[in-house]
């Protein structure tokens, strides 16, 4: 089992900057996918940035050339580098990783909020 623990959100006007992290309870050695998902009000929850434990990235059309994922060396943290944030970048940013097993784990989330 393991507990996913976002950070980095906030308040920010259009054009700026954030970094997410993802951290994890316990070092991570093997993993399918390990991604950032979005969820606006009043719509579904939606990926927005993945990687593999091979290291692929996956991204949303809405994020590419905009967004980074990444995994460095510290085994249990993943980010989110996020520039040129627009207002419909806004929502809860969650964390979520995936198992060769089958089981998912999600974190709590973190608000990200785009203002024009």
């Amino acid at each position: 089992q393991v507990q996913l623990v976002e950070s980095g959100g906030g308040l920010v006007q259009a054009g700026g900057s954030l970094k997410l992290s993802c951290t994890a309870s316990r070092s991570i050695f093997s993993f399918n996918a390990w991604g950032w998902y979005r969820q606006a009000p009043g719509k579904q929850r939606e990926l927005v940035a993945a990687i593999t434990g091979s290291g692929a990235t996956n991204y949303a059309d809405s994020a590419k050339g905009r967004f980074t994922i990444s995994r460095p060396s510290a085994r249990n943290t993943m980010y989110l580098q996020m520039n040129s944030l627009k207002p419909e970048d806004t929502g809860v940013y969650y964390c979520k990783i995936s198992f060769p097993m089958g089981s998912d784990y999600w974190g709590q989330g973190t608000q990200v909020t785009v203002s024009s």
